[in-house]
């Protein structure tokens, strides 16, 4: 069964992008059918594998305002065995028209109903805020991934998302949940990070997961090259994170064991 994950923080600058990009090649890279969807204006994670922001001609923006297709918009990237909805600066278009519809808090699910059953892990990759697009996000999502930096703003932004997801969760989907926090651009030698991290296990238990995505060169340099890590610098620090997060992710959701190409 098809899994939709937001991956969302209102906060930005915490690897939420990074997040979403590296984590959807791993599962790729695990013999998963993975959709990435661009929801952001930045066109960050649209970059980040490859894809010229700048030159689309069909974008999250279309799908949401239901002038085209999914099917239409996404984009197979075969190298990286990875299909991508992508977005770009038209997405603040997106953003104003759905205020003024209805249900405009429904076109992203409408829309991955069309789609999502050819999938295996549908990501959507969230503005950095609580805005009609995260909305829309959390609407059509199964869970919320939320990455997170272990500092002294970070418990404050956390409870200003949960509390966001519990009310979509009564009022709108009751299947919301959240799957779990990521802790990123972690540095251990750093006494406030290590304190924090141990405040969230305390708190979150088991919704924490146990892989941490470290402070990594390589992995910062890598959307620079179009390119999620594992394809960028398969043996750097950033890349085995990642691929340990896609492991822990598979076996919360169907049990499955990362299978990499031989």
């Amino acid at each position: 069964m098809t899994r939709i994950i937001a991956v969302a923080n209102q906060k930005g600058g915490v690897g939420k992008t990074t997040t979403s990009v590296n984590l959807a090649a791993s599962l790729a890279a695990a013999k998963r059918r993975v959709l990435l969807v661009d929801l952001d204006s930045q066109g960050n994670a649209t970059m980040g594998v490859g894809i010229d922001k700048n030159n689309i001609e069909l974008t999250a923006r279309d799908v949401l305002l239901d002038a085209a297709k999914p099917a239409e918009a996404i984009q197979h990237l075969p190298a990286l065995n990875l299909w991508v909805l992508p977005a770009n600066l038209d997405m603040t278009e997106a953003e104003i028209k759905l205020r003024e519809q209805p249900v405009g808090d429904f076109a992203l699910k409408g829309a991955l109903a069309e789609i999502a059953d050819q999938y295996d892990y549908i990501l959507l990759d969230c503005p950095p805020a609580l805005s009609k697009l995260t909305v829309n996000a959390l609407v059509a999502a199964d869970g919320v991934l939320i990455p997170m930096q272990c500092e002294y703003y970070a418990l404050e932004g956390l409870a200003a998302l949960t509390d966001t997801v519990g009310k979509i969760r009564k009022v709108i989907n009751p299947k919301l949940d959240i799957d779990g926090l990521l802790r990123t651009m972690f540095d251990p030698r750093n006494n406030l990070a290590n304190d924090v991290s141990a405040q969230l296990t305390q708190h979150y238990g088991d919704k924490v997961y146990r892989t941490v995505i470290p402070r990594n060169v390589r992995l910062a340099e890598a959307p620079s090259h179009g390119l999620p890590i594992i394809a960028y610098d398969p043996q750097s620090a950033g890349a085995k994170a990642y691929l340990a997060l896609a492991g822990e992710v598979l076996r919360r959701h169907d049990g499955g064991q990362l299978r990499l190409p031989a």
